[in-house]
C-alpha cells in the first residue's frame, strides 16, 4: 500500500487516497471467492468446486469485488491515517474504490479529524466569580422541606387550602361538549402545585369533602393541544377526599428525629455548612465555565461537524437512560410530547457545540503545558473510585479503561492550571449584571426535563446526582434532571404512563441538561476525558461506499468534569 494523497478540506475534514497494489487486492478477491463459493450454483459443478474465473464469467466480473473492498478498506484506512498522522474523531466515509489501468485499487476516504487549534490567551483570564453566600432563607427553606417530608397526613374536615391534597373527580367541556382526556376520577391534586392550568386550583380551594362545583377556566393561548388553546372551558368537579399535612414542631426533638444532632441549632449549623459547600462548588463551576467561555472567544479552530454530532449522540443516550430509569423509552416520550428526534437533537445542539469547543481548548492547553499522568496516579484514581463506590478495584478496572482514567486526570490537571491562573473579578451589583454569554445553551433549551416529574408521578425516588468520575456500571444510577413535560389534553404521563389530567399545563419539551464545562456523563457511565481524541483504525468492518461506519472509529466524546463534580 501507499498514500497517493492527503488533502485537507473544510470543517476539519481530510481526504486520503490509498493505493492497494493489484496483487494485494486480487488476494482479497480470491479470499471472498473461497468464502462464498459453496453458496454459488454452477451447472456441471458441485457447489464449491467451480473455478473463480468461471463464476465471474457467469455472474459478472465484480461478483466478489464488493466484499473484497469491504474486507480490505479498514486495513487501507488504518494505513492511511497512520502514514498521514491523522487524528480521526469519527468514522471515515469511503468515497470511492476505483481500479487503475494496472488493476491496482485506489481507496478514497473522507476523514473528520481533530481540528487545528490556535489557542488565544488561556492563562490569567479574567472572569466574574460571585461570592459563595448562603442566605438564611436557604437554611429556612431546607428546614421547611425536611418538615414537609416528615409531616403526618390526616383527613381534613375544613375547607381546602393551599398545600392540601385534594382527591377530585372532574370532567371538562368546551361549549358544553366534553373533550378527549378531560375526565379524571379520584385524582390527587396538590393545591398550589401549579400542575393544572391557571385558575383551576385556586377555585378548588374553599371546597369541602363531598362538595361539587363548576370551575371556569381559560386554556392558555400557547396550550399544546391546539384545539383547546385559548378556549374557555368548564370543569365539573367533585371533591371526594381532602388530606392535610401536619408539620412537626421545629425544636430539638425534631432535630433528633431527622438528624444525628441533639439540638436544633446544631442541625441548622450543619445545614448551613452543607449549603455553603454546595454554593462553593456551584460558584467554582460557574467560574470555570466563564473562564473557558472567554478562552473559546479568543480561540480559532474549524470545528468538524462530526465532533458536535458525537456530543449530541452522547446527550441523546444520556437522556434516553434517564427516561429508562422510569420505565419509559425515548420513542414513547417523543410521541407523547409531540417532538421528533430531529427537534430533540436540535435542542441539544447549542450545548453540544459549547462542549466541543471546551474539549479542544482543554486538549490544546494540555499539549502546551505538557500535562502528563503517571501510572501511580492512575492506580490512585482507581483506588479512589473503588473506595467511593464500595467496589473492588478489579471491578472498577473492568468497567473503565486505563486510557479513560488517564484522559480524565489530564483534563482535571489542565482545568486546574487554567482556573488557578485565572483572575476572579467581583460580581457587579445585581441591577448592573451584564448578560452572561455562557448561558446561551440553557436559553436555547438544552435542558433535560424528564425524570424529576416522572419520579413524582411514578412514585419513585429521584436519583441523586453523583459527582466526579462516573460510577462503575454495577453501582451507578443516572443523573436526575428536571420536571417532565406533560402533553396537552389526555396525554399520558411521560414517565409513569398515567393519564395526564388535562387541566395540567404542559411544560416545554427539551433536551439534555446543560452541563458545566466538562461535567461527567452520569448516565452513560463514561469517565470524563479530553473529547475528540480518535482511536486509530485497526481493522474491523469496512466503511462502506454508502458512508457506512467502520469499527476504526473515534472515541465517543465525554464531557470534562467541573469544579462542582470534584467535591
Amino acid at each position: 500500500m501507499n498514500v497517493r494523497s492527503c488533502e485537507k478540506k473544510e470543517k476539519s475534514v481530510t481526504e486520503i487516497a490509498i493505493e492497494v497494489a493489484a496483487e494485494e487486492f486480487d488476494a482479497a478477491v480470491d479470499e471472498a471467492y473461497r468464502k462464498n463459493r459453496n453458496k454459488i450454483s454452477v451447472p456441471g459443478f458441485r457447489k464449491g468446486k467451480a473455478p473463480r474465473k468461471l463464476i465471474e464469467r457467469l455472474y459478472g466480473a465484480d461478483i466478489f469485488r464488493d466484499e473484497a473492498v469491504e474486507n480490505i478498506s479498514p486495513k487501507a484506512y488504518s494505513f492511511g491515517i497512520d502514514e498521514c498522522k491523522l487524528r480521526a474523531v469519527d468514522y471515515p466515509k469511503l468515497l470511492s474504490a476505483d481500479a487503475g489501468e494496472d488493476k491496482s485499487v485506489v481507496f478514497v476516504f473522507s476523514v473528520p479529524v481533530f481540528p487545528e487549534v490556535k489557542l488565544g490567551k488561556y492563562k490569567g483570564v479574567e472572569a466574574v466569580k460571585p461570592e459563595a453566600e448562603v442566605p438564611e432563607s436557604a437554611v429556612d427553606s431546607e428546614l421547611a422541606g425536611t418538615r414537609l417530608r416528615n409531616a403526618r397526613i390526616e383527613t381534613a374536615t375544613r375547607p381546602a387550602i393551599g398545600g392540601d391534597s385534594a382527591y377530585i373527580d372532574y370532567e371538562g367541556s368546551v361549549d358544553g361538549v366534553p373533550f378527549e382526556g378531560g375526565k379524571g376520577e379520584n385524582y390527587e391534586l396538590v393545591l398550589g402545585s401549579g400542575s393544572f392550568i391557571p385558575g383551576f386550583e385556586q377555585q378548588v380551594q374553599g371546597m369541602r369533602t363531598g362538595e361539587e362545583r363548576d370551575i371556569n377556566v381559560t386554556f392558555p393561548k400557547d396550550y399544546k393541544a391546539e384545539e383547546l388553546a385559548g378556549k374557555d372551558a368548564v370543569f365539573k368537579v367533585k371533591l371526594r377526599d381532602l388530606k392535610e399535612k401536619i408539620l412537626p414542631e421545629l425544636d430539638d426533638e425534631f432535630a433528633k428525629d431527622v438528624s444525628e444532632f441533639d439540638t436544633l441549632e446544631e442541625y441548622k449549623n450543619s445545614i448551613r455548612e452543607k449549603l455553603r459547600l454546595q454554593k462553593v462548588s456551584e460558584v467554582d463551576a460557574e467560574f470555570e465555565r466563564a473562564v473557558l467561555d472567554k478562552i473559546v472567544e479568543g480561540t480559532e479552530c474549524d470545528m468538524p461537524d462530526a465532533m458536535i454530532e458525537q456530543y449530541i449522540d452522547a446527550a441523546v443516550s444520556n437522556y434516553s437512560q434517564q427516561l429508562a430509569q422510569y420505565g419509559m423509552e425515548l420513542g414513547m416520550y417523543l410521541n407523547m410530547s409531540g417532538s421528533t428526534m430531529e427537534s430533540l437533537r436540535e435542542s441539544m445542539r447549542p450545548n453540544a457545540e459549547r462542549q466541543a469547543y471546551y474539549s479542544v481548548v482543554i486538549d490544546e492547553a494540555a499539549r502546551l503545558e505538557s500535562v502528563e499522568v503517571t501510572d501511580e496516579e492512575i492506580e490512585a484514581a482507581y483506588a479512589d473510585r473503588a473506595e467511593r463506590y464500595g467496589a473492588e478495584i478489579e471491578d472498577i478496572k473492568s468497567g473503565e479503561s486505563e486510557e479513560s482514567v488517564r484522559q480524565d486526570l489530564i483534563t482535571r490537571k489542565t482545568l486546574k492550571i487554567i482556573t488557578e491562573s485565572a483572575i476572579a473579578l467581583p460580581a457587579p451589583p445585581k441591577d448592573e449584571t451584564p448578560p452572561d454569554a455562557g448561558d446561551g445553551a440553557e436559553q436555547d433549551g438544552a435542558k433535560a426535563d424528564a425524570p424529576d416529574a416522572a419520579a413524582k408521578s411514578a412514585g419513585k425516588k429521584k436519583p441523586a446526582a453523583s459527582g466526579g468520575e462516573a460510577k462503575p456500571k454495577s453501582a451507578r444510577k443516572p443523573r436526575a434532571a428536571k420536571a417532565a413535560p406533560t402533553d396537552g389534553a389526555g396525554a399520558t404521563d411521560k414517565a409513569s404512563g398515567e393519564t395526564d389530567k388535562v387541566p395540567g399545563e404542559a411544560d416545554k419539551a427539551s433536551g439534555e441538561t446543560d452541563k458545566a464545562p466538562g461535567e461527567a456523563d452520569k448516565a452513560s457511565g463514561k469517565t470524563a476525558k479530553t473529547s475528540g481524541e480518535a482511536e486509530k483504525a485497526s481493522g474491523g468492518a469496512a466503511a462502506k461506499k454508502t458512508g457506512g461506519r467502520s469499527k476504526s472509529a473515534a472515541k465517543k466524546p465525554a464531557v470534562v468534569d467541573t469544579a462542582e463534580d470534584k467535591q
